[in-house]
């Protein structure tokens, strides 16, 4: 077994010092290229792996990973990606590693640019971001590169920016795929509607851009015919606003029956639904939050894509603990799985697969 090899027997079968061993396994200096070679060839005949692991503990350093993530409330698909990053922390406690979560204010560049500063300032040695615009976020990354930072994209990819790692949905993958979904169902309507949060003018992500774009693809493809009607309610509204509002739209639409929404706040339509009585509506959504599995337990919500937030925040950990740690090479891009979860399967469904 490889972890019954000692540097005594690797000095030995390569004919040199065991000081010589350990500095070619540490990658020291002052190893003459014949000695080092001789170590090399030995290695390789022994079939020698050096444990990551115990090198890692051994050399007992503290790391720091930062991660700037949107303020969020509960019940939202950030909430599972920060348990995620927290659990990674909790699992890595043994090799030191910190985790702090720094907040941005959505569709605020200043807040971005005054968290990302802070982030500079702490010099971390690994950072995980959920980007803004590319603009943005390119002065970021541009100088965690200039200070040799890895940093990790989660969310968005951006590649352009050259993260160490992506973990996230394939968007249009997945806006396609939920187009197909819902069709399903609402292949004989004439129109259907797709509800938005809105700030500023704006939805809550570049991954909803994206997902749109897959949605429409697809709709444009096999369903030419079929109406997309958009319902704006605003980013953080009241209850009582939104039902007005979902109110009014089914009043002057009363030929919608199906709805999507491209983020994770189906429960506002489905606990609309539910509160109304109104079993002749449903909408399609996104992430196993509990409100938005509750009404698909109840009907009002028809189908839900899981995102795995929790385990892309684990991921993100794990992948820069693996490259910065244990120095090993790490996957670039990592596709989230796509996973379709109706009231028959929800309670099946486990957040995280590690």
């Amino acid at each position: 077994m490889m972890d019954k090899i000692r540097i005594k027997d690797i000095a030995e079968r390569a004919g040199v010092s065991v000081g010589t061993v350990d500095r070619v396994l540490h990658n020291r200096p002052n190893v003459s290229k014949p000695a080092r070679e001789k170590v090399e060839q030995a290695l390789k005949e022994m079939k020698y792996q050096p444990n990551v692991y115990a090198s890692a503990l051994a050399y007992n350093k503290s790391y720091v990973f930062i991660a700037l993530i949107p303020q969020h409330e509960s019940e939202a698909y950030w909430e599972e990606v920060e348990q995620g990053l927290k659990k990674a922390m909790e699992m890595r406690r043994d090799f030191h590693i910190d985790i702090k979560l720094m907040f941005y204010e959505r569709f605020n560049n200043k807040s971005f640019v005054d968290c990302y500063t802070q982030c500079l300032e702490s010099n971390p040695n690994g950072v995980i971001i959920v980007p803004v615009d590319i603009e943005t976020t390119k002065v970021f990354t541009d100088k965690l590169h200039e200070r040799q930072i890895p940093f990790v994209m989660l969310d968005s990819y951006m590649p352009d920016l050259k993260p160490l790692s992506f973990f996230g949905q394939d968007s249009f993958c997945s806006g396609y795929f939920a187009a197909r979904m819902l069709m399903l169902i609402a292949s004989g309507e004439k129109e259907i509607m797709i509800m938005k949060l809105m700030k500023d003018g704006h939805v809550t992500s570049k991954q909803q851009v994206n997902r749109e774009v897959g949605f429409r693809h697809y709709m444009h493809d096999h369903f030419p015919n079929i109406e997309i009607l958009e319902l704006h309610l605003p980013f953080k509204g009241t209850r009582a606003e939104y039902d007005n509002m979902l109110r009014d739209f089914f009043e002057t639409h009363p030929n919608v029956h199906h709805c999507i929404t491209l983020n994770s706040k189906a429960h506002i339509m489905g606990e609309y639904l539910l509160r109304n009585n109104r079993r002749d509506i449903q909408i399609m959504g996104y992430d196993m939050v509990a409100k938005n599995a509750e009404c698909l337990r109840q009907g009002s919500i028809s189908f839900l894509i899981a995102q795995h937030g929790y385990q892309q925040g684990f991921s993100c950990v794990d992948s820069l603990f693996k490259a910065i740690v244990l120095r090993k090479k790490v996957q670039p891009v990592n596709y989230m799985p796509i996973e379709l979860l109706t009231k028959e399967n929800v309670d099946f469904y486990r957040r995280t697969q590690l």
